[in-house]
């Protein structure tokens, strides 16, 4: 018994078209207008990162003024404090895995 293998041709199968390659062609109004929303973008970034950078001032002098200081911690462990989460591990002792057992 002999196996003959069977291109997919032969078998009776759907061939694909193939479509000549789309020519891109990159104009000087392009480049222009690529460079225009740039400049644009960069300027919003910069204006928005000077009103934070004010604003943070500002809201750092007002809290200063209010009494409020941060006590010299950072952003980082202001947000840990104010959500509850504490980075540093407990340690592996038998009362802090299974709490105080009493049998």
């Amino acid at each position: 018994m002999e196996i003959k293998r069977v291109t997919a041709r032969e078998a009776g199968d759907v061939k694909m078209l193939r479509r000549k390659p789309t020519r891109l062609e990159l104009k000087l109004d392009d480049t222009e207008e690529f460079e225009s929303v740039k400049k644009e973008l960069e300027s919003r970034k910069k204006q928005r990162d000077e009103v934070d950078v004010v604003g943070a001032a500002t809201s750092s002098e007002m809290s200063d003024a209010s009494g409020g200081g941060t006590d010299g911690k950072t952003r980082e462990q202001m947000i840990h404090e104010r959500i509850g989460y504490k980075p540093h591990p407990k340690p592996n002792t038998l009362p802090s895995l299974f709490g105080n057992l009493q049998f």
